[in-house]
């Protein structure tokens, strides 16, 4: 089993419909489906507590499924969660091979302060990368730690893994640095008054 990749045992689903995906569910399993390299798509059960931990934080996580003596190794794709309290109702794993690049959404994380009376916005929440599905990056983070105002990081100037290379176009912007509020502006609107009116 690869590093990284995390240990989930299944079951092949036998019941199908709304009423079966319920029940499942009400027991602590969650319905999964399992597609790839030209197979048919193969219908499990999985365990909803070990599964919602195993795809915390993780949009992209390698799992290896346990069913029923084979091994399937796979990646997270599509994960539908309950709107509203902690849990899993449904995810596409993609079968991979530990030889092969797959294509990934990778999430973007800011990391650092840039300079003084600036603020930073997020252009491009998630970079389309091509990966090792064996090594692919839980996130892409941008260092701001002292960017000034009026700079934009591209994708091309991200830093990424060795052998994960960037689909989306390297002129896209990914993070803008901006001048901040003006602080005297900030403290009249505070005191109810216009920078004009306090002098």
């Amino acid at each position: 089993m690869p590093a990284n990749a995390i240990a989930l045992d299944a079951t092949d689903r036998t019941e199908f419909g709304k009423g079966s995906a319920r029940r499942a569910r009400h027991a602590g399993q969650v319905p999964a489906v399992v597609y790839g390299h030209g197979t048919e798509p193969r219908h499990l059960l999985l365990d909803e507590h070990a599964t919602r931990l195993a795809l915390r934080g993780n949009e992209n996580a390698l799992v290896e499924l346990s069913v029923g003596g084979e091994t399937l190794l796979a990646i997270a794709k599509d994960v539908q969660r309950h709107p509203i309290r902690p849990g899993v109702q449904h995810v596409d794993f993609l079968l991979v091979n530990r030889n092969e690049k797959v294509e990934v959404e990778v999430p973007v994380v800011v990391t650092g302060e840039p300079a003084p009376s600036t603020i930073h916005m997020i252009e491009l929440a998630h970079v389309l990368v091509s990966a090792p599905a064996i090594a692919i990056p839980e996130s892409i983070d941008v260092d701001i730690t002292g960017v000034e105002a009026g700079t934009a990081i591209r994708v091309a100037d991200l830093t990424l893994p060795e052998g994960v290379e960037a689909i989306t176009e390297a002129d896209a912007d990914v993070v803008n640095v901006a001048a901040g509020a003006v602080a005297a502006s900030a403290e009249a609107d505070v005191a109810g008054e216009s920078p004009a009116d306090a002098e």
